[in-house]
């Protein structure tokens, strides 16, 4: 992730601990704040974690853009499992 960004391609370990440190903190902290507002309704969504983001727009054009990736692929995968389906029946 910080190459990706960057940074040296051999980062110091120092470095990356304290990267890892407040990613982990940051999804965890995200998590527990989705919880609590799925809690109200009974179940954890991913609208949860969208309407804390929402104020973030570069996270959620992101993860909006991931999301419909996501719908894609699973659509293709069903195209692709019915195309399967058929060639079975025609042999």
């Amino acid at each position: 992730m910080m190459y990706g960004f960057g940074d040296d391609p051999n980062p110091l370990p120092e470095t990356v601990t304290l990267v890892e440190e407040i990613v982990v903190e940051y999804v965890t902290d995200l998590a527990h704040k989705a919880q609590d507002i799925g809690s109200k309704r009974g179940k954890l969504s991913v609208e949860d974690f969208l309407f804390l983001i929402r104020k973030d727009l570069p996270k959620l054009n992101r993860c909006m853009e991931l999301l419909s990736m996501q719908e894609e692929l699973k659509q293709a995968r069903k195209a692709f499992e019915v195309d399967e389906d058929k060639l079975a029946t025609l042999e």
